[in-house]
């Protein structure tokens, strides 16, 4: 019984964590560019009560008898399902159709990745720079941060679904000027270390970003210009997984509180 103890905690202990990860995913219901996280669960060992031996008959018994220890997370990973297009007054906010990713230079020189494509242009030396709500610099497609000169203004600056950045003419005919925004993809997108809500670094089991650009054997992402992509949380599952979550949570305290009631009656046998 004192194992049943044990093993109701580590299931308390358990659904605690898949409470607060639903919490955190309906508190990112609006971040732009947020993906949904999903709790994992794993089996702790068993300990073996009564090996498959022979019986005192000598009867065969294939079937031996093991008592599981609990569960607890093993991992918690984000599904990276395409969030919906959500139409913005802004030239400079850009959304993904596919599996891309943006990148960004970190204040450590390190490339993040983000789907979050909320942009900016800031004051730059000689120009001005495509920057995230941060500050952090976007890269192209060779993996340098993206700066024009004054020459340019901002409010005319155009992307094409290629992502190439594209001016008017004389004409007023939008033309590429050879700057083309970086989109990397990811054979695991789910192996991504995640950094904040929306930012993403590589890690051995994601794999190495593959550019878009240079490589002709992935399937080419769209950029969407005027639209940013928004949260793949579904209020309504969610809410579904929180109350599944809240019955799993109490089933594991009664067992504790029955446990405790047993061990008092037994307790109580040699009064």
């Amino acid at each position: 019984m004192v194992r049943s103890l044990w093993t109701a905690a580590t299931g308390m202990i358990s659904q605690q964590t898949n409470v607060d990860t639903i919490a955190n995913n309906l508190a990112n219901v609006n971040t732009t560019g947020y993906k949904a996280e999903v709790a994992e669960f794993k089996s702790l060992l068993y300990q073996t009560i009564q090996t498959k031996t022979t019986t005192a008959n000598g009867e065969n018994k294939p079937v031996g008898a093991q008592v599981g220890l609990g569960v607890r997370n093993s991992a918690i990973t984000s599904i990276f399902k395409q969030g919906s297009m959500l139409e913005s007054s802004s030239t400079t906010a850009f959304a993904i159709s596919g599996d891309g990713f943006f990148a960004v230079r970190g204040e450590d020189g390190e490339t993040y990745y983000t789907r979050n494509g909320n942009f900016n242009f800031t004051t730059a030396q000689n120009g001005m720079m495509l920057a995230n709500s941060d500050g952090l610099p976007v890269l192209d497609s060779t993996g340098k941060p993206i700066t024009l000169g004054t020459q340019y203004v901002a409010s005319k600056i155009g992307v094409n679904k290629e992502g190439q950045l594209t001016y008017p003419d004389a004409d007023n005919n939008p033309q590429t000027i050879g700057i083309q925004i970086g989109v990397y993809q990811f054979t695991n997108p789910s192996g991504l270390e995640k950094v904040d809500s929306t930012m993403y670094h590589v890690s051995a089991a994601s794999g190495a970003a593959i550019n878009e650009a240079t490589n002709n054997n992935v399937k080419k992402s769209e950029i969407v210009q005027g639209y940013l992509e928004g949260s793949s949380v579904q209020v309504a599952d969610e809410m579904v997984n929180l109350i599944v979550a809240q019955r799993a949570y109490e089933m594991n305290s009664k067992a504790i509180t029955t446990t405790d009631e047993m061990l008092q009656q037994a307790n109580q046998l040699k009064r």
